[in-house]
């Protein structure tokens, strides 16, 4: 496999054009979510995963290997399936964690990528839910919209300010 500028430039197209298809997974995950924690958590917007998406490519060394991790799973089947369960669950865990960022919220990313990938069903390769499933986890763990990205809980100098 050899990864170009230009199919950098070819994934984050394909990124930008597929939020038709990812926005509602993220969303139905942010549902489910929800309803399991008990919270409320705002809707993720066409125009927030758009700008998810740019602010992944934005950063160069990221977004090469969030291409690379994109062309993989897009093409990525296996005879039989299982045989390939564990590559695509590896690839497809660590996309959303490269779109989400850093800690702590690259770690939610891998986790949220379970239960949407449990969720998702898109026909095509083996890689192809689990590509939609690791883009919208990282999309909606990247997105404001849970209560307590608000603010660091722990933020010590705004603390300073509470008694």
């Amino acid at each position: 496999m050899h990864i170009s500028r230009a199919d950098v430039r070819a994934e984050y197209e394909y990124l930008r054009g597929h939020g038709d298809e990812v926005v509602p997974i993220a969303n139905d995950v942010r549902e489910g979510l929800a309803e399991i924690f008990e919270v409320e958590i705002a809707p993720v917007s066409e125009d927030q995963y758009l700008t998810a998406i740019d602010a992944v490519f934005e950063d160069g060394a990221r977004a090469v290997n969030v291409a690379t991790l994109t062309a993989m799973l897009r093409d990525l089947d296996v005879d039989n399936d299982y045989p390939g369960f564990v590559v695509d669950e590896l690839l497809g865990r660590e996309l959303a964690a490269m779109i989400a960022g850093e800690q702590p919220l690259r770690m939610l990313a891998e986790a949220t990528f379970h239960y949407a990938d449990l969720h998702t069903h898109t026909d095509g390769p083996a890689g192809a839910d689990d590509l939609d499933a690791a883009i919208a986890a990282g999309v909606q763990t990247r997105v404001p919209g849970w209560r307590w990205t608000d603010r660091d809980p722990f933020d010590v100098v705004g603390a300073a300010d509470e008694k």
